[in-house]
């Protein structure tokens, strides 16, 4: 599946952090994309695609709603290949999650499969689903263990500790495999874990805000974090279309470190800068506890991934930052 030929491929929530590089990845390889955006006349949230090279001949905007059933299908006719990224992330505290998080989760991505599955263009569809729905199980999280791909997330243990983003993402990828399998689509999920980078939209995301808040002293949890650079999730996202072989989930951590240990490596890069340490005991994000695993990187690498080395990832994501103007360092 070369990206030499105009091969049409359909890429939803393009606005986003992951999304935005999957965009310009897909260009640079020639690609025609077709993007949805919530408000495609909102400059926010389509400039910096509208200013990507080969988005003047080759990348095309449409409105579509998670929520809003038979939205995609303009979008999804005719192209090769789905690229389904549009999801709710949250980390705090929600008053309605089945609102805010799993119902566009789920039923947004539904709704794509729906659409899919009305046009044969569509060779393979790939999710954008997150190391959320591969790690908790019940099953003890010590340092010795590697999780895998075999690994599935038991939406129980979620809703009991009411990790509610958690939840949406498992829930959403258990609906996608059971509706693909259903149904006769070649599905891919692409699972990362804690996505940082640099920025190609003109907002912060929650995950990059976590470096700016570590530098400016505002508090993080304490907690050990599963990372990976957003250029190597994007790529992981195009080989998945483009390996004729590939197939199933792919689990995409290239460091695992506890924050203190990115701190260190931030003041090794940054040997004159004074960073206040405050950080927060408890951990909002996605555990109830603070657990050190490793994750495989066999089957990432099988499809081609090289992974940034996390120094270089870190390095880059903070000049993006300063560039943006979200620090002033």
């Amino acid at each position: 599946m070369s990206g030499a030929r105009k091969v049409a491929v359909c890429v939803t929530g393009a606005s986003g952090y992951i999304a935005s590089w999957l965009v310009k990845l897909l260009l640079g390889r020639g690609y025609i994309v077709k993007a949805t955006v919530r408000d495609p006349n909102d400059p926010k949230k389509t400039e910096h695609l509208l200013s990507l090279d080969g988005a003047k001949e080759r990348l095309h905007l449409f409105k579509a709603d998670l929520l809003d059933e038979g939205s995609f299908d303009s979008v999804v006719d005719g192209c090769d290949c789905v690229f389904h990224t549009a999801s709710p992330v949250l980390f705090s505290s929600t008053s309605d999650p089945q609102a805010e998080l799993i119902d566009p989760a789920v039923k947004g991505t539904l709704n794509v499969l729906k659409s899919c599955k009305k046009f044969p263009t569509v060779k393979r569809v790939v999710l954008t689903s997150s190391m959320a729905s591969v790690m908790m199980n019940g099953k003890p999280l010590t340092p010795d263990v590697v999780v895998d791909e075999t690994w599935y997330s038991d939406p129980l243990i979620a809703e009991k500790h009411k990790l509610w983003y958690l939840l949406s993402k498992t829930l959403a990828e258990e609906a996608a495999w059971k509706f693909a399998e259903g149904n006769g689509i070649d599905l891919v999920s692409i699972n990362p874990g804690f996505v940082i980078g640099p920025l190609l939209q003109p907002t912060i995301n929650l995950t990059v805000e976590m470096i700016q808040n570590l530098i400016t002293g505002k508090a993080v949890p304490a907690s050990n974090y599963r990372l990976i650079d957003v250029r190597d999730v994007a790529l992981a996202h195009i080989q998945a279309f483009e390996v004729p072989s590939a197939t199933g989930r792919y689990c995409l951590v290239s460091h695992a470190a506890h924050i203190s240990e990115v701190l260190e490596i931030i003041q090794q890069l940054y040997p004159t800068l004074h960073i206040p340490e405050r950080c927060e005991d408890d951990n909002p994000l996605l555990l109830p506890s603070d657990p050190q695993f490793q994750v495989s990187k066999e089957k990432a690498k099988a499809l081609g991934i090289g992974f940034y080395p996390f120094e270089v990832t870190l390095k880059d994501t903070i000049e993006s930052l300063k560039e943006k103007g979200f620090l002033n360092i």
